[in-house]
């Protein structure tokens, strides 16, 4: 099948071509990001392949189908880009990825948090300066700390894993609870008292209608003062100018974030010679216990290879007609599974 692959970056291309020998696909890769302005570059492809921070809202999915576009595959989990309703409604077909390397997300995870406690991002400029004072880098033992889990899928639970494995008590909050967390020994609360009780508090939940703000300032007022703050997940469900807001009091004493909810203009490209207009971004770097990756949690050779093979069979589904588990119905954006 003939594909568009928005938002190609090198390494993209690198896993797609290994894999694509297997499924002999006929790959376009566009450096492009999908949106109105570059929809037209998609003119006379059948599927469309995007990435998290592609549009694919209704005018864009207006304009795919009457160019002949009828699927719509993702190399992301993540699906709040695209309107799920309107894309049923003419007959779209939209497929994921859903799990193509939750250890990846996870261990980024716990980079964060080992990072901010020990000051170690800003140890290491120090001592590229010659500079070996460790005033203002003393951190915390994270066992006996209590973790606050905000989302227990996979990758949640992966992450409860790893932090129950550093002697942490773990207190988790989903809509739908998970019974294979239960076995692992988390408790689950409700979401005022995780902010109460959690010393950190690490997002693993996907963006939908409720989970939009998630974080705001009636939740941060509730946690711990000094809490630090993790979000690995979606930018949005976090409220930014909350969360300054908060770093400004001591209530947040470490963010980390690896997700931004305005994400789309900046992450996945280099900008180091060109002065960055968003002014909330800027400021949360000026803080010194706020750190921030570039949307790289998902960023393994492993993650790669995978995201690329199930993708390229989702499109081998489509093109023969077959039942796929990895396609997205408008459901999902209620239920946000």
């Amino acid at each position: 099948m003939k594909v568009a692959v928005f938002s190609n970056k090198p390494y993209d291309q690198a896993s797609f071509s290994r894999a694509n020998s297997r499924h002999e696909h006929d790959l376009h890769f566009l450096e492009a990001r999908l949106n109105i302005d570059t929809v037209a570059l998609a003119s006379d492809y059948p599927a469309i392949c995007a990435f998290v921070n592609d549009d694919l809202s209704i005018p864009v999915l207006n304009v795919l189908h009457e160019h002949g576009t009828r699927l719509v595959v993702l190399r992301c989990a993540g699906f709040n880009n695209v309107d799920l309703h309107h894309a049923d409604k003419i007959g779209m077909t939209v497929m994921r990825v859903p799990a193509y390397s939750p250890y990846a997300v996870a261990e980024h995870t716990l980079g964060l948090i080992m990072s901010l406690n020990r000051g170690i991002h800003r140890a290491y400029n120090r001592v590229r300066d010659g500079n070996f004072s460790l005033n203002g880098l003393l951190g915390f033992d994270l066992h006996g700390c209590t973790v606050g889990i905000i989302g227990t899928g996979r990758i949640g639970r992966i992450f409860a894993g790893i932090m129950q494995g550093l002697g942490c008590h773990i207190v988790a909050y989903d809509p739908y609870p998970d019974v294979g967390a239960k076995e692992m020994g988390l408790e689950y609360v409700t979401p005022a008292e995780l902010y109460q009780r959690s010393d950190i508090i690490s997002m693993h939940c996907p963006l939908n209608p409720d989970t939009f703000h998630l974080i705001d300032s009636e939740a941060i007022a509730q946690m711990k003062k000094g809490v630090m703050l993790v979000n690995t997940s979606r930018g949005g469900v976090i409220d930014t100018t909350a969360v300054i807001s908060g770093l400004k009091t001591g209530q947040v004493g470490y963010l980390g974030i690896d997700v931004y909810e305005q994400e789309g203009d900046l992450f996945f490209e280099d900008l180091s010679n060109k002065i960055i207009q968003d002014d909330v971004f800027e400021r949360l770097l000026t803080f010194p216990n706020v750190l921030v990756t570039g949307h790289q949690g998902y960023f393994t050779q492993e993650a790669l290879d995978n995201i690329a093979e199930t993708t390229l069979s989702n499109i081998d589904c489509f093109e023969n007609n077959m039942a796929c588990g990895f396609k997205l119905n408008p459901e999902y954006v209620v239920h946000g599974k």
